[in-house]
């Protein structure tokens, strides 16, 4: 047996013991292209996290808009994502995850033309809420369906495919944004980045409507806990709130870690209920057996970690290379093409490799997405400026390398033992993982970064964003976050390793002969 075989031996309940089998009904034909269906509306919505990076500014000065708009415009998307995973992914377990997936889809759409036809801030935020609310409907869909469709190898090989497609969207977003940009000009530029949705998600639907099964195993029995998908929504709101509006700038405003009290009211309030809710026989939203499964606890932590990392790495190399340096947007947007090439490519390899060595896979893969931020580290603080984008470029083709691994293979190795019933509920909790990744990551990481520009307001007004002081100032503030990104991959790589360790050790603690 493989070193990262999974045994039977490792799950607490039989039927968790081997990878449940797919009940699409869908033919093997159709298939992958429904695959494909699923992981075109995933690149949808993690590329509006991405390329709304490099429209910020241009997105200030043709609205209007002050800092604390600016922010709700990337928090809004973060937290009507993250509060709707988990209802909409236990909704999609229970109902349909095709239809819920076709309104999601159509919801995307409409939310998309109202950001681009924006006439105030006001009127964006809140479609960038309701983008959000869709990108929450859609994406527990997705990974339910990826789960429904494939089983075994096969299922590795479709997570490996996905998870070039997540490191595609998440890397390719500011050079989206910053080509449009470069086109067609500051408004034009903005306002596309969001119209380029409306007729994507227009050729998308009715492949969706024909490709993707209607029918789908559902548990006898189970019921949607409207009070406990209320009080975990709660719990994700007063969770992620303080950290989606931080900015490290002078509006700052220190009170709002006040609200991580009632978040941990909420948490323990949700846990307690359902327990009691499953006490009396009732389905819960979260189903806590889950977590005894150690390639699933392992695989939500390894995933909320990582995405605390990674996104936050790409933010600081665009402000230090577009605002500290003075590169074009469009410059500055290409930065992260060979990444995004070399996620997609690894990811796509290692899938045939993932079923058996996803461990060993998560473990390398972080270790090299460390190594590259440290060279992008050191390229930050010696290149040349006018070298810098062209360096920092090469250096991450290393971290990409290592996306590549973890991404395929955490997610399949996390949901290999998920019976397919749950597999909506477990791919949206782990999202939500990801979401408070995402912004944990990002407040701290940049919060570093802006307390280290705060005083060139003056500095930069006198001698100009180009001048050699300004340089060195912003030089100094993304040593400081980029040593954020590499204190999270490090972090993330020993639960890695514990993750790996403890799964040899079962592996070796298995009877002869199973």
């Amino acid at each position: 047996m493989s070193a990262d075989a999974t045994s039977p031996t490792q799950q607490s309940t039989p039927d968790r013991g081997q990878p449940m089998p797919a009940s699409s009904g869908t033919g093997d034909s159709s298939r992958w292209p429904a695959f494909a269906v699923c992981a075109a509306v995933a690149v949808l919505t993690i590329l509006d996290l991405a390329k709304v990076n490099v429209t910020l500014g241009p997105i200030e000065h043709t609205l209007g808009a002050a800092s604390s708009d600016v922010q709700l415009i990337v928090a809004g998307y973060v937290l009507a994502f993250g509060i709707l995973l988990v209802p909409s992914g236990r909704l999609g377990d229970l109902w349909n995850r095709k239809r819920l997936f076709l309104i999601g889809l159509v919801a995307f759409g409409l939310a998309s033309l109202v950001c681009a036809l924006s006439v105030s801030t006001e009127m964006l935020i809140g479609g960038r809420i309701l983008q959000g609310f869709a990108a929450g409907i859609l994406m527990p869909q997705v990974l339910g369906l990826i789960q429904q469709l494939f089983t075994g190898q096969e299922r590795g090989r479709a997570f490996g495919i996905f998870g070039a497609i997540v490191g595609l969207g998440t890397a390719f977003g500011p050079t989206i944004g910053g080509l449009l940009i470069g086109l067609l000009g500051e408004e034009a530029g903005w306002r596309w980045t969001f119209a380029m949705n409306v007729p994507l998600a227009l050729v998308v639907l009715p492949f969706a409507w024909r490709l993707l099964p209607s029918k789908q195993e559902v548990a006898k029995g189970q019921t949607l806990d409207l009070f406990g998908v209320a009080l975990l929504g709660l719990a994700v709101l007063t969770t992620m709130l303080p950290f989606v509006l931080t900015s490290g700038r002078d509006t700052d405003d220190p009170a709002r870690w006040w609200l991580l009290a009632p978040a941990l009211g909420f948490f323990v309030a949700f846990i307690l209920w359902e327990r009691r809710y499953l006490r009396i026989g009732k389905t819960p939203v979260v189903d806590f057996a889950l977590f005894r499964t150690p390639s699933y606890r392992y695989g939500v932590l390894i995933t909320t970690l990582f995405f605390a990392a990674m996104p936050v790495g790409f933010l600081l190399v665009t402000l230090f290379l577009q605002q500290g340096l003075g590169h074009t947007a469009v410059l500055v947007g290409a930065v992260s093409v060979p990444y995004a090439l070399t996620s997609a490519v690894v990811a796509a390899v290692s899938g045939k490799w993932t079923f058996q060595h996803g461990a060993t896979l998560v473990a390398i893969g972080v270790a090299l997405f460390a190594v590259g931020y440290t060279v992008v580290l050191v390229v930050t603080q010696l290149a040349e400026p006018a070298l810098s984008p062209y360096l920092v470029s090469a250096s991450l083709i290393i971290s990409g390398a290592g996306a590549g691994l973890v991404m395929g293979a955490n997610q399949m190795r996390m949901l290999l033992h998920v019976p397919v019933e749950q597999a909506g509920i477990a791919g949206s909790f782990a999202q939500v993982g990801q979401r408070l990744g995402n912004a944990m990551g990002l407040a701290i990481g940049s919060s570093v970064f802006f307390a280290g520009v705060a005083a060139l307001q003056v500095t930069g007004a006198v001698q100009g964003t180009s001048s050699p002081v300004v340089q060195e100032a912003y030089k100094t503030s993304v040593a400081g976050g980029l040593l954020v990104v590499i204190c999270l991959a490090c972090l993330t790589l020993v639960v890695a390793v514990v993750d790996l360790v403890g799964h040899r050790r079962r592996l070796r603690e298995q009877p002869a002969g199973e």
